[in-house]
């Protein structure tokens, strides 16, 4: 009975982690950020769980977060005093570097 447990386990965590790399790989290429730092009106808060993105700018900005371990992030439009929430940096020493521009996906 042990050794079924450990398989539907192991099988289980295979296929969640196939499920989970999918759709990065799928997005990857949609939201290429360009690289240019976003304006210094769109702040962010970083903290283990979240990252928090406010754009106090007058126009709307499309925004992607940098990690230090160059993790995939959506790329997002904000419009003028919106919020939108990203992944924060984690348990493992990873660091959010800040923002960069973006273009968003095609609809």
């Amino acid at each position: 009975m042990p050794q079924m447990l450990a398989h539907a386990l192991a099988t289980a965590a295979v296929t969640l982690t196939a499920l989970l790399t999918i759709p990065v790989a799928a997005h990857a290429a949609d939201d290429a950020p360009t690289g240019t730092a976003a304006p210094d009106c769109v702040h962010h808060y970083a903290d283990r769980r979240y990252t928090t993105v406010v754009n106090d700018c007058d126009s709307p900005v499309s925004v992607t977060v940098a990690y230090s371990d160059g993790r995939w992030a959506p790329c997002r439009t904000l419009a003028p005093r919106d919020t939108a929430t990203f992944a924060g940096h984690g348990f493992d020493g990873t660091q959010v570097l800040g923002l960069d521009t973006c273009l968003p996906a095609a609809s």
